[in-house]
């Protein structure tokens, strides 16, 4: 089907959807600098990113209940992430330098649970039939879960570094690509 009211599905709009050479190349300059900013003061951009994902929070439960009025489905499951939502966008906001601390530290204990989970499913595997290799996995995700379960806050010191490579290589590629791209 096609959309000709906003020539969605017509062959002249792949022009208009493909990301343009500047856009790629401004978000991977921010990758970039937010990449060297993490390594170069983790908690202070930490803090600011948690503090953008406070106003997102506070939005999008603001949005939420906004949202019961319109849409009468789902009305229950709007209410919860309204609320909470709105609590999460205060609290964050309110306690910045806690939330910097606690987020990424919350993440950690969570990936460490889902290690020690996806160690006992490949344990479980290997030793059932499909060989040595996945469980001696299996072993090597619970230590890794437990390695993050006992340290989180290191673990998410940690996880601020690795997205600290990650955004400065991702920006690296994104500018590379910008140059490549036509137009």
């Amino acid at each position: 089907m096609v959309n000709t009211q906003f020539g969605a599905g017509t062959y002249e709009s792949g022009a208009a959807l493909a990301p343009s050479r500047w856009l790629v190349l401004l978000l991977g300059v921010i990758a970039v600098i937010f990449g060297v900013l993490f390594f170069i003061y983790p908690v202070q951009t930490l803090t600011l990113l948690v503090t953008l994902l406070g106003f997102y929070w506070l939005f999008n439960g603001i949005v939420a209940l906004i949202g019961l009025f319109t849409d009468r489905t789902g009305r229950g499951w709007k209410l919860l992430v309204g609320i909470l939502g709105i609590l999460a966008g205060i609290l964050v906001l309110t306690y910045p330098l806690y939330s910097a601390i606690l987020v990424p530290t919350v993440f950690a204990l969570i990936i460490g649970v889902e290690g020690l989970i996806i160690g006992a499913v490949y344990m479980a595997q290997g030793f059932s039939g499909p060989g040595w290799g996945t469980g001696i996995l299996g072993i090597l995700s619970i230590i890794f879960g437990l390695v993050l379960i006992a340290n989180p806050l290191v673990a998410a010191v940690g996880l601020v570094l690795l997205l600290a490579g990650l955004a400065i290589v991702g920006g690296i590629t994104a500018i590379v690509v910008s140059f490549r791209l036509p137009g």
